[in-house]
């Protein structure tokens, strides 16, 4: 973040754009709005205001939707899979796109699941998966690692628990619960947006920054 922004922010009373604002509440440890008191607390706090939609399988999200998720964040893409495989598969470029996207400024993290850890053989055996599921980690690491050499693309391997499969884009996050005995794909994915003083989307950003902490890199 330019000191220079941040100076002007804080010598002419001004209101950063939203995705700064996050950036700035997020690393203070603190809520937009105690930082900036002006930002409106819109009604829309109640438990379903920042719920866009639901899906009842992955395969229900349009294609259209990941596509322009991708396309239009700017500030942070942050992922959290055990393998993630089919995003790679359907978006092909997405590893160039990440990399493009950092030399632009975005902030980019991306957590997978060690292929080597219990938990995802576990998951694989719940799944009826077996190895696959590590063999997918594996081939979706090996996808990343062009991308992985640009500054700002960071990727790390972690041996959660994994409850929720997290892709957030912006102020836009996917969230796909893991539903015991069933693959990713077959599970819901809820659609939430960021709003001021509202408590899911930075719930669940709190959950991927607790996975980062204890990732390592790749």
């Amino acid at each position: 973040m330019d000191p220079k922004s941040v100076e002007r922010w804080i010598t002419t009373n001004r209101t950063p754009h939203r995705g700064h604002r996050w950036k700035a509440a997020s690393f203070l440890g603190v809520d937009e709005v105690y930082l900036w008191p002006t930002v409106e607390k819109r009604a829309e706090t109640a438990s379903t205001s920042e719920l866009v939609t639901y899906y009842p399988h992955r395969g229900a999200v349009p294609a259209s939707l990941w596509s322009s998720l991708i396309e239009q964040a700017s500030d942070q893409v942050e992922i959290l899979v055990y393998a993630g495989l089919f995003l790679f598969d359907s978006h092909p470029d997405l590893p160039d796109q990440l990399a493009d996207k950092a030399k632009a400024g975005t902030q980019v993290r991306v957590l997978l699941g060690d292929p080597d850890s219990p938990m995802i053989r576990q998951r694989g055996e719940e799944e009826g998966i077996g190895d696959d599921l590590a063999a997918r980690a594996r081939i979706t690491r090996r996808y990343l690692e062009p991308a992985a050499q640009t500054p700002g693309v960071e990727i790390r391997l972690h041996d959660t628990i994994l409850y929720n499969s997290i892709y957030r884009f912006d102020e836009d996050v996917l969230v796909n619960p893991h539903v015991l005995g069933a693959p990713a794909g077959q599970n819901p994915v809820l659609h939430f947006r960021y709003i001021p003083g509202a408590r899911t989307f930075r719930h669940y950003m709190r959950s991927f920054d607790y996975a980062w902490e204890r990732g390592r890199t790749a």
